[in-house]
């Protein structure tokens, strides 16, 4: 995070009026432009109030009551291959061919009672997608999968002795998950353009993992405090990365993230960082709540050949998708 001293030396050109109206901004919009490469889109505008004042917990709030009952709208499945794994699907009621959201659970969603993955604190992840109002303006297929050994890779030999020891190269729940995507987009009308991975704590470095796993795959990614693994922030280096974490958390470092998103920059990518003042590990439940968050995240398209279609990153989300009769 930027000091004021080296925000002051960065825009020491800034005339001393424009200075003191930038000074009055909230401390998460001055460090989400500070993180902002030049060469990027600008991050998209928060939400208003720093991130702990009443103004901005109001939201979060909210989320909370106007998304209970939406894990009811999810199915339970299985796929069963090198072993079971269990997820969730919401289907949308508009028909054609449709984004698909991937969301992958922290460690407290972790085992094998496909529940815990849209519990806890992955509520936000799993249910701002079905929130009505998003369904109405991006309708998407959303899968939660349920993952009971992380989603980094361990060595397997030792993994069969029940010892965690992390490796390099594509975890053994990523790969699980990456066969579930595969067998929803040959029965389901899934458009391969729009397909979105995120993830919160273990997994947000699992989205890492994953967009490492499968390069170019992906339109977009959006990682909440992913947690210390192999994988740099260097993979994939033309797929869209939002990232956020909060300053004070107290279980994945903040510094996790900004080597991250710094690696990243170096080799070429332009990553949108946010970094809340004053938030903890929790950080999912400011970055689910952003308004922005869907507008951007299904403004990306990847294109024909496999990289993000340029046209695509600064649009709005112009697709009219035709909606099957309700009654």
């Amino acid at each position: 995070m930027i000091t004021r001293r080296e925000a002051i030396l960065r825009f020491g050109s800034v005339s001393a009026a424009l200075w003191v109206a930038a000074a009055q901004l909230s401390l998460n919009s001055l460090v989400a432009n500070a993180f902002a490469s030049a060469k990027d889109d600008s991050t998209p505008p928060l939400a208003s109030g720093t991130p702990m004042s009443p103004e901005r917990m109001a939201l979060i709030d909210a989320f909370k009551k106007q998304s209970d009952g939406l894990q009811n709208k999810y199915e339970a499945q299985t796929l069963k291959r090198d072993w079971t794994m269990p997820y969730r699907l919401f289907r949308p009621e508009a028909s054609g061919k449709l984004p698909l959201v991937v969301y992958l659970h922290g460690s407290g969603g972790q085992g094998d009672d496909n529940l815990k993955q849209i519990g806890l604190g992955n509520i936000f992840g799993t249910r701002v997608w079905l929130l009505p109002q998003n369904q109405k303006a991006f309708p998407c297929y959303v899968l939660a999968p349920q993952s009971d050994r992380g989603w980094a890779r361990y060595d397997p030999a030792k993994l069969e002795k029940g010892v965690y020891e992390m490796v390099s190269g594509a975890g053994q729940g990523v790969q699980m998950a990456l066969k579930v995507i595969d067998a929803l987009r040959q029965e389901f009308s899934i458009d391969d353009q729009r397909i979105y991975v995120m993830g919160q704590s273990m997994g947000g470095a699992g989205t890492w993992n994953m967009i490492a796993s499968r390069p170019n795959f992906f339109a977009a990614a959006v990682t909440c405090c992913g947690s210390i693994s192999k994988d740099d922030g260097t993979a994939s280096i033309e797929t869209p990365v939002w990232n956020f974490h909060g300053d004070s958390d107290q279980t994945v470092p903040v510094s996790i993230s900004r080597d991250r998103i710094a690696a990243r920059k170096k080799a070429g990518g332009h990553p949108l960082y946010v970094e809340y003042a004053g938030v903890d590990h929790n950080v999912w439940e400011w970055a689910f709540t952003e308004p922005e968050l869907p507008k951007w995240l299904f403004s990306q398209h990847r294109g024909r050949s496999g990289e993000p279609a340029a046209s695509t990153k600064n649009s709005s989300y112009v697709d009219k998708p035709t909606f099957r009769d309700k009654s």
